[in-house]
């Protein structure tokens, strides 16, 4: 067994692979950025080496840094994690030559598999069922037209090398075509520094399920089962959960041992991920295989019992696998969601900076250890951390594990409910509007889920909440407790000693200059006991918590049934207000007396500024391209600029036809999220 392994990636995956390495015995060298030198992984690691500036094309892809930091360091092995150099078979290969033993499958199973082209080929030649496409890299935008015509629109362009969503597009005519060959061939060679682009048929209303493989040198393949990854967002996967709600038994069955018999083809020794997507009979096709760890890898590790990362590294050692098919089990039903730092109310646009708060829920399973039906936060993140912009976007992946579907979801909904983050913005609300959407709860749902339901995009009310009166009685709770602390401070002028009132009127901030206003009364307040009944909208709730009035996180119960939520204090507009977040739904709110109420009535909305003229930066990001010049005018749809963030390319249109009067960035620059672009005349 090995001694010292390097982790040739960073922040969460580093984090896991090193949880492993430690329970094993086995020392870690973490490699970083400059970007990442304060980063968890780095932190974590028995040593760490600097690669290089905050660019992954000149530190994280680098392979020749990658060797030499195992070299200066003594690691006899590496671990790619996945993203980056985890499915280059170059990179592969080069680690076999120096004498260093690469943790995951031989350069010649990537070159086979992890190549979606080649791999496409292959399955043709053994005759798995392939989807129609085009298997040579395409050229030119305008070779991707001429093709996309002769298979059938929609088609799906994406990158030989792709992976986690990056280098993909779908094209539902020529126009979208066009562009999108350009923008995934941009991303890809960014994100993976290889340009290849294939084409294939875009199957309409499909499930996306995937099945987990793992081989070793002497030749034994095992399957571990399915992940259903059908909820999925500009094709990257947002909850992932395993069993499948979907498929049968013998569907489950066969496809296992297609994945078994391809991955035997290529003599593929590691974990890997034979991807299908599955038709509403479920027919499945061979789509691809993912030679690397999946992202959401824990939620097979909750219901089979198996360390994946332990495996792959005594796979890599030459140990053979200490099991058999027959001896894999399915225990249960566990859900992935993955945390990103992107404002769902803002079109999922990306959030970086400082992480002012991070206080994930308390985790009662952790990475490298079997417990079972718990709470599990993977991250390489901390409180007062940054998330830069030169990453993907992913602050924690938050895994439950339940005895089935319905606890699971249920587990999953109350740990969202705990999770702090506060700084950036994150998907948190939609995580939840999704968990509690009626389709999800019933497993009716494929990968066109998002599109269909969230069309127009996600606003606050698509949030639903079965009771937003707890909300307002929470907030009435926690200002009559801070009243009764007021009225407990010494040294009060006698007479003007402060009053606890029993009635209230909570003020709910609607936004645009509306409210609603709801009339409470307050009674049986124990202060020791941390209880109240709060009358509100005729329904009582009897709130006992003895969370303290600086705790972000309350918990407690209502009505003799716990809760989770999250309640602060001051907002940036108006320091006296309480935000409430409980179940996916954020409510702004004052609470006041009667007599404040009516006077707050009256007080002028200070409408926001006009920007209907400018082009504002929708995120934080670099500038990399500006379409258009002074004096220039533009029509609705055409695009204006190009801002990267987080490895992707955001395109900025025209929402109207607009004449150009002044140019306020320039290319090139780091933009601030709101910062003029553009003035229109």
């Amino acid at each position: 067994m090995f001694t010292k392994i390097l982790i040739a990636n960073r922040g969460e995956i580093a984090c896991r692979v090193i949880a492993t390495a430690r329970k094993m015995g086995i020392a870690t060298v973490a490699v970083y950025s400059e970007a990442d030198k304060d980063a968890r992984h780095v932190d974590l690691a028995d040593e760490a080496v600097l690669l290089g500036p905050a660019p992954s094309r000149e530190s994280y892809l680098v392979a020749d840094k990658i060797i030499a930091a195992c070299k200066q360091t003594g690691a006899q092995a590496v671990h790619p994690g996945y993203g980056f150099l985890s499915e280059n078979e170059d990179f592969a290969r080069r680690c076999e030559e120096e004498g260093i033993v690469f943790i995951g499958p031989k350069h010649y199973s990537i070159a086979a598999m992890g190549d979606k082209i080649a791999s496409k080929k292959l399955a043709n030649e053994a005759r798995v069922s392939t989807i129609p496409g085009h298997n040579e890299p395409i050229l030119s935008p305008e070779e991707a037209v001429e093709i996309a015509k002769r298979i059938g629109y929609p088609v799906m362009i994406k990158a030989s090398a792709g992976g986690g969503g990056k280098g993909l597009r779908v094209a539902f005519n020529d126009k979208e075509c066009f562009e999108g060959f350009t923008s995934c061939r941009n991303e890809a060679r960014n994100s993976f520094g290889d340009d290849r682009v294939f084409m294939e048929k875009f199957v309409e209303q499909p499930r996306h399920i995937e099945i987990q493989v793992l081989g070793d040198s002497q030749g034994n393949v095992v399957y571990l089962h399915e992940r259903e990854c059908s909820i999925q967002r500009r094709h990257q996967k947002v909850i992932e959960e395993a069993p499948s709600p979907f498929i049968s038994d013998a569907t489950r069955k066969a496809m296992g041992e297609q994945a078994v018999a391809l991955a035997k083809a290529v003599k593929y020794q590691s974990a890997g991920t034979v991807e299908f997507v599955v038709g509403k009979d479920q027919d499945f096709y061979f789509l691809e295989m993912n030679t690397r760890l999946q992202v959401e890898h824990p939620v097979t590790e909750c219901i089979t019992g198996l360390d994946l990362v332990e495996q792959m590294i005594r796979v890599a050692a030459g140990e053979a696998l200490t099991f058999t098919q027959a001896d894999i089990r399915k225990d249960g039903w566990a859900i992935e969601c993955r945390i990103n730092a992107e404002d769902p109310f803002r079109n999922f646009l990306p959030s970086t900076g400082r992480l002012v708060r991070y206080q994930p829920p308390e985790a009662t399973m952790v990475q490298a250890e079997p417990q079972r039906f718990g709470v599990r936060v993977d991250t390489g993140v901390y409180e007062g951390g940054e998330i830069p912009m030169f990453y993907d976007s992913m602050i924690a992946k938050l895994i439950v594990h339940g005895k089935d579907r319905h606890e699971a979801i249920a587990k999953m909904r109350e740990a969202l409910n705990g999770f702090v983050i506060r700084g950036v913005s994150s998907n948190i609300p939609f995580q939840a509007a999704l968990l509690a959407h009626p389709d999800f709860g019933t497993g009716n749902f494929n990968t066109g889920f998002i599109a269909k339901h969230y069309a127009d995009g996600f606003k606050a009310e698509d949030v639903p909440h079965d009771d937003p009166l707890f909300l307002v009685a929470l907030a009435g709770f926690i200002r009559r407790k801070a009243r009764e602390r007021e009225a407990g401070i010494s040294g009060q002028l006698p007479g003007h000693e402060v009053q606890i009132e029993h009635d209230y009127v909570a003020v709910v901030n609607l936004g645009g200059g509306r409210t609603e206003q709801h009339a409470m009364h307050i009674s049986e307040f124990a202060g020791a006991l941390g209880e109240a009944l709060v009358k509100v909208g005729g329904k009582d709730y009897r709130l006992v918590s003895r969370s303290r009035l600086n705790d972000v996180r309350i918990t407690g119960t209502v009505n003799g049934q716990p809760f989770t939520a999250q309640a602060e204090r001051g907002t940036a507009k108006n320091p006296l207000a309480y935000r409430i977040q409980h179940g996916g739904r954020s409510m702004e709110l004052t609470v006041l007396s009667p007599r404040a109420a009516e006077l707050q009535a009256l007080m002028p909305y200070k409408a926001p500024p006009d920007t209907s003229k400018l082009l504002l930066s929708p995120m934080p990001g670099l500038l990399v391209h500006l379409a258009a010049q002074v004096g220039q005018t533009v029509q609705a749809g055409e695009r204006l600029a190009v801002i990267e963030a987080m490895k992707m390319e955001n395109i900025l249109t025209a929402q109207q036809d607009v004449t150009v009067a002044e140019v306020l960035a320039k290319p090139g620059e780091s933009l601030s999220v709101d910062q003029p672009i553009l003035r229109f005349a």
